[in-house]
């Protein structure tokens, strides 16, 4: 059984009702209701919310919403993993070796339903319980990166980079935060997923974080350049 969760807290605050928020014309959380529609390798897709409004809106366009998150989750301080976990024992998902969960983020527009099913089939692969994620690499090197004083000057991470040509650096990669696929029993540990993960590697141009104005801002222009004719889901 796969499983997608889709964790959609009411209280954000950098951008109020991040969520459901018109991206291109439809609340963003459709965008991920919509690929993992068009996936077709969940048995359910689930949004896990505390805000009644985000829950009708999960229903809307096709997702389940069987419970509402209770508020003790749902806070500035609660991690994914721990939502993921209450999903997890609220639909009464057991480690079974066929029984995987993916996390999609809401607030993931780039999101591919190949890029889904490509995961799907690495964790199926893997001989070992890991999980699988998106990743992408850094636009520059990271090495050369440089940290500001309190006087305001400039201070090498690594001087010894500076010395190096930029193609003789190591090539380094950071996570590209649209989804997760493991088995329930990686869920249920606690341990740092990227440790033994598998990253499926984006192009950099697939990838945006939206955490600011800013951000939503060029993830949209983004979106409409990649997907000029990409459809609204039907309501």
């Amino acid at each position: 059984m796969n499983i997608c969760i889709i964790p959609a807290r009411g209280g954000s605050k950098r951008i109020p009702n991040k969520n459901i928020r018109l991206f291109r014309g439809q609340p963003i959380l459709a965008w991920s209701i919509q690929a993992a529609k068009e996936a077709d390798c969940f048995d359910s897709i689930v949004v896990s919310t505390d805000d009644q409004n985000i829950a009708d809106i999960a229903q809307k366009y096709g997702a389940e919403v069987p419970f509402l998150r209770p508020a003790e989750l749902s806070d500035d301080f609660t991690l994914t993993k721990e939502v993921i976990q209450h999903a997890i024992k609220f639909l009464g998902l057991n480690d079974s070796i066929n029984d995987s969960v993916c996390c999609l983020y809401a607030t993931a527009p780039f999101t591919q339903a190949g890029d889904l099913k490509k995961s799907r089939d690495l964790l199926s692969s893997s001989s070992i319980n890991t999980t699988v994620f998106t990743a992408t690499s850094f636009p520059f090197p990271v090495q050369r990166a440089i940290r500001i004083d309190s006087e305001g000057y400039s201070q090498a991470i690594d001087s010894s980079a500076a010395a190096c040509r930029s193609q003789d650096l190591e090539p380094l990669f950071h996570d590209a935060g649209q989804f997760y696929w493991a088995k329930v029993s990686t869920w249920g540990e606690n341990t740092n997923i990227f440790d033994t993960g598998l990253p499926l590697i984006l192009p950099r141009w697939r990838v945006q974080d939206i955490d600011t104005e800013e951000d939503w801002t060029r993830a949209e222009l983004m979106h409409a350049t990649l997907f000029p004719s990409h459809e609204k889901m039907e309501k």
